[in-house]
Order: structure tokens, then C-alpha cells, then sequence
């Protein structure tokens, strides 16, 4: 995020020249700071340095009061469309009961309609990681019954005693 630089008011400007635009966004060309102070006086307002670094600096006569709340407005509503991704995690065992499996199934669905990415886990115990091949045919499962709202980005891979696959939302 750029740094922001306080924005001067009124007297707090420095320049000598000064291009203004009145509230209504016509140009009213360059001219000194005081003659920019006094139009701005005259329409009972503000004026703003809106680009401090051009030549001579653009200001603008307006409220500024109504300028810092537009301001804050659209930050806000910059930060409500913005949201973060979180990983979910859904783990299964290789001997699972059908049941068991729709039910972590519908979890991951709900978890992909809400934007989440999700992470499914199978959990080998003892003598189960001598079958890898039961993991194996959970993950495809869920791959052939998810493929038309999941993208699959991590292949199952196993990792200790566990076999995971990472599954995201396909874009609408």
C-alpha cells in the first residue's frame, strides 16, 4: 500500500502558483495561491491540493469535510469487498462408512461455496499404511464426484502417515 502524504488545506499549501478547478470540475487555470485562497473564500469552501507533485500543484475548490468522508467511504467499501481465503481442513480414514463420507463430502462442499481453499487428509494408523491404495481411492472419489466445482491443485501424495490433496473453488 503507497504511503500517504497528509493532504494540505488552504493555507497549508506552499506553491506560489497554483492550478485550480472549481467544485464542478471546470478549470478556472493557474494563478496565484492567494487568488486561489479568495475564489474559494468567496464560495464559502476549501481549497484542496489534490496533486501535490505536478507543475504548478492541481487544487481544488471544494468541501473538504464532504471530501474526507467520501474518502473514508470508499476505503470501506474497498475493505468489505476484500476478503481472505482460509484453509479448511477435512480428514478421512481409509475403512470410512459411506455415511461418514457424504457427510465430510457436503463439508467440503459448503467450505468451496464459501471461497475456502480445503485440504483433504487420509489418516493411515499401524498396519493400514501397508494399503496406501484405500487413500488412493478416497481422494479419486472425491475427485470424480468434485470436478465440476473444484479444482484439484495438489495431487494426493503420501507424506508420513498421511495422504493429502489440496482443493480449491473453480471460478464462476
Amino acid at each position: 500500500m503507497p504511503i500517504q502524504r497528509p493532504i494540505r488545506v488552504n493555507r497549508r499549501i506552499r506553491a506560489n502558483q497554483i492550478r485550480v478547478i472549481d467544485e464542478d470540475g471546470k478549470q478556472l487555470g493557474i494563478m496565484s495561491l492567494e487568488a486561489g485562497l479568495r475564489e474559494a473564500e468567496e464560495r464559502e469552501l476549501d481549497l484542496v491540493e489534490l496533486a501535490p507533485d505536478s507543475n504548478p500543484p492541481v487544487c481544488r475548490i471544494m468541501d473538504y469535510g464532504k471530501y474526507i468522508y467520501q474518502q473514508n467511504k470508499r476505503a470501506q467499501r474497498a475493505k468489505r469487498s476484500q476478503r481472505a481465503t482460509q484453509l479448511k481442513e477435512i480428514k478421512f480414514r481409509p475403512k470410512i462408512s459411506e455415511h461418514d463420507y457424504q457427510f465430510k463430502k457436503r463439508h467440503i462442499l459448503r467450505f468451496l461455496s464459501a471461497g475456502n481453499l480445503v485440504k483433504a487428509t487420509v489418516m493411515f494408523r499401524g498396519r493400514e499404511l501397508a494399503h496406501p491404495e484405500l487413500g488412493e481411492r478416497i481422494l479419486d472419489r472425491l475427485i470424480i464426484e468434485l470436478e465440476e466445482v473444484a479444482n484439484f491443485e495438489k495431487r494426493e501424495r503420501l507424506e508420513g502417515h498421511t495422504m493429502s490433496m489440496l482443493i480449491s473453488p473453480k471460478k464462476v
